[in-house]
């Protein structure tokens, strides 16, 4: 039987961002800007580049700015754009609001990261659909969600984003998982140890991120009981799928990098980054770092 294809990607975009307060007390952390974009917007564009153009994202409390960022610019702004012969950056930001249809919905519910995927069932429906966080990303070509689809197409069940972790003392970062492989660069996942001890990770392959789950996922997240912290995780209902039968794979993106923009350093670090790629900053940038008194 042939696979569903995935028409919608599921953005859960209504953390606090306590990691980053006060800067996040009135403004998303998704919107946090890596240079000139926010992170949110990378995510898009991979879905974009992926073949998705149907884009759910799930707010809460003061994430309007998100909504506004996605929406087409506002009058003033045509107008002082056009009045200062920048219409080179007015084509840059129409871009924005036209890559793909915006659909929004208010989380409700319990804590978890479970609880904004069930919040989607009224649009979902019936459908194989993907989830990736609002604030992080990997960067990777071809984008990692095409990789993913390229797995689910072949294979269905539940597919799972996989990165390398090379530095052994990271593992107690990540869900790390034990695997049985497939072909080439895509593994069947037997369990998921979460943060375990560098010595008794089953791999080196973290698995989280990026996922592609069956409708069966909304059955799932009502069935479990909360877990760790009294939350709803989305881990647990997709491990009660596997129970049941329903295979988890993972796919070890080629050519990815990681950037994990919800914390404070990774964050920084991604931002120098991502400047010194920057074809109107990066000789400048790279001449002002090498200058600095370190």
């Amino acid at each position: 039987m042939k696979a569903k294809k995935i028409t919608k990607v599921v953005i859960p975009a209504a953390g606090f961002g306590t990691r980053f307060l006060p800067q996040t007390k009135a403004m998303p952390k998704e919107m946090l800007p890596i240079v000139d974009k926010p992170v949110i917007q990378y995510v898009v564009e991979e879905a974009v580049h992926s073949g998705v153009e149907n884009i759910i994202i799930v707010t809460g409390a003061n994430k309007r700015a998100i909504e506004d960022h996605f929406d087409v610019p506002n009058e003033d702004l045509v107008k002082n754009l056009m009045s200062g012969n920048k219409e080179h950056i007015l084509r840059e930001i129409k871009k924005i609001a036209d890559m793909a249809n915006f659909i929004y919905i208010r989380q409700k519910g319990p804590y978890g990261n479970g609880t904004p995927v069930l919040a989607v069932e009224p649009v979902v429906e019936d459908e194989p659909f993907a989830v990736l966080w609002g604030d992080e990303f990997i960067y990777s070509t071809p984008p990692r969600l095409k990789q993913m689809i390229q797995v689910y197409e072949k294979y269905g069940g539940i597919v799972i984003s996989g990165v390398k972790i090379e530095k052994k003392e990271d593992l107690k970062r990540y869900g790390i998982a034990e695997l049985e492989h497939v072909e080439g660069n895509v593994h069947q996942i037997k369990r998921i140890v979460e943060k375990p001890d560098p010595d008794e990770a089953p791999s080196n392959i973290a698995t989280h991120g990026g996922y592609i789950l069956p409708p069966d996922i909304f059955r799932a997240l009502k069935s479990i009981k909360p877990g760790k912290g009294g939350e709803i995780w989305l881990v647990d209902a997709i491990n009660f799928l596997k129970k049941e039968g329903i295979p988890v794979y993972t796919v070890v993106i080629k050519d990815g990098k990681y950037y994990d923009t919800g914390n404070k350093f990774e964050y920084l670090k991604t931002v120098v980054e991502f400047a010194l790629q920057h074809t109107e900053l990066n000789g400048d940038f790279k001449k002002f770092l090498k200058g600095l008194k370190i």
